[in-house]
């Protein structure tokens, strides 16, 4: 007769000896969830948080767009008055005093300003002028157009049906439309002008400001530092393109004997301070005049250099300098200029980069919660960049300067 085996203490107590494979998977299954601490839910729930911050983000859109003619207009002014602090603090450095400073850079602020607008009415001034002179030119270009479509089989009829839309009224309508854009473009000046003046007047405070901010609100004090030296450098960077692509475009017109070559260089010049598509806007004028003027050919040769220009020095050269000053994507670059232009226009497709740097300023860089969302706005390097200059700052930064600084501003 065999013998009974002993029983195993897991028999003897009970249990059911090492757990199966299945045993583990329901035990799992049945574990309550772990968040990290960070992660743990309170209050409420992502869903309810992501409807209301929609809601909210829709009223002020709507609030902006209502407002954006005052509102882009100041903006600018303190966009202008930022780009202008080296310049208070280079005149404060030779000895002059605050409101000295602050007065040679509001007058150098309105000739800048008067400059850009002056150019910009002298170049539509003298188009304006010069486009009845090719009347006669415009009209052969036309029955041309008439006979080349006739031989795809399309007819005169057919042509004139199509534009039996454009009568004396619509001309008229878009006339006064033009009129009351200009009108409201009057009123934006006025507005920039104005907020301009107060906000130079503002510049010897700015110190003492800063500092009582970087005491209370030390994160919100480095987003606005960030914030300042990518106005600075966006600014910058875009004059200096703006001005070696002005140059070349007006060479290239010159050697194809555009008429107004200067005036087109001056259209492409202001056009450059739109982002992404201000090029098309400069280069439909010259292309219409080398098409009345030279032809066809002329007309795909501006096309062609305007293309090309535009390629080397706009898409591949000039984001890298504008991604290391703002460190902002081109993809965001590009619907930041689709959002800003729906919001406000023509003033906001100018502002399109620093609105969008105010945004992440405010929304992102001040609140150590959202670091997240900056993986998606930002350039990869743009961060670290960002973290190795404020400790250098912070390196350089001693009790005693500190001390310095606040009996010189006080």
């Amino acid at each position: 007769m065999s013998a009974t085996p002993a029983a195993t203490p897991a028999e003897t107590d009970g249990s059911d000896g090492p757990e199966k494979p299945e045993r583990i998977e329901a035990s799992e299954a049945r574990e309550p969830d772990v968040y990290a601490p960070h992660e743990e839910p309170k209050g409420w729930g992502i869903a309810a948080v992501t409807v209301v911050s929609v809601a909210a983000a829709f009223v002020v859109i709507m609030g902006l767009k209502q407002i954006s003619t005052i509102i882009m207009p100041a903006f600018l002014a303190l966009n202008l008055v930022i780009a202008a602090l080296p310049l208070q603090r280079f005149l404060q450095r030779r000895g002059l005093p605050r409101w000295s400073a602050a007065i040679i850079v509001l007058l150098v602020l309105y000739a800048i300003l008067a400059a850009l607008v002056g150019m910009l009415v002298w170049a539509i001034w003298v188009a304006a002028e010069e486009i009845p002179r090719y009347q006669d030119k415009f009209n052969e270009l036309y029955a041309q157009s008439i006979e080349l479509l006739a031989r795809f089989g399309v007819s005169q009829d057919q042509v004139g049906s199509s534009l039996k839309g454009i009568d004396p009224q619509t001309i008229m309508g878009t006339v006064q439309n033009v009129a009351g854009q200009l009108s409201s473009a009057g009123g934006q000046l006025a507005v920039l002008v104005i907020a301009l003046t107060f906000l130079a007047f503002d510049l010897p405070g700015i110190a003492r400001r800063k500092r009582i901010i970087a005491r209370q609100r030390p994160r919100l004090a480095d987003a606005m530092s960030s914030f300042s030296d990518g106005i600075k450098s966006y600014w910058i960077v875009s004059t200096v393109f703006g001005l070696i692509v002005a140059i070349m475009d007006t060479v290239a017109l010159m050697i194809l004997g555009v008429p107004l070559a200067l005036v087109w260089g001056v259209l492409a010049f202001v056009t450059n301070y739109i982002p992404n598509i201000g090029f098309v806007l400069g280069l439909v004028p010259p292309a219409l005049f080398a098409l009345l003027t030279g032809g066809p050919a002329d007309a795909v040769w501006v096309i062609v250099i305007y293309s090309v220009i535009n390629l080397v020095m706009q898409s591949f050269i000039q984001p890298k300098f504008t991604g290391d000053a703002v460190g902002l994507t081109p993809s965001i670059t590009f619907l930041s200029l689709v959002f800003w232009s729906a919001v406000a226009g023509p003033l906001g497709a100018i502002l399109a980069v620093p609105l969008t740097l105010a945004a992440k300023m405010l929304l992102v860089d001040a609140d150590p919660r959202m670091n997240w969302l900056s993986t998606f706005l930002t350039t990869p390097d743009a961060d670290a960049k960002r973290d190795r200059k404020r400790a250098g700052k912070m390196r350089g930064a001693t009790p005693l300067a500190g001390t310095a600084g606040r009996v010189g501003d006080s």
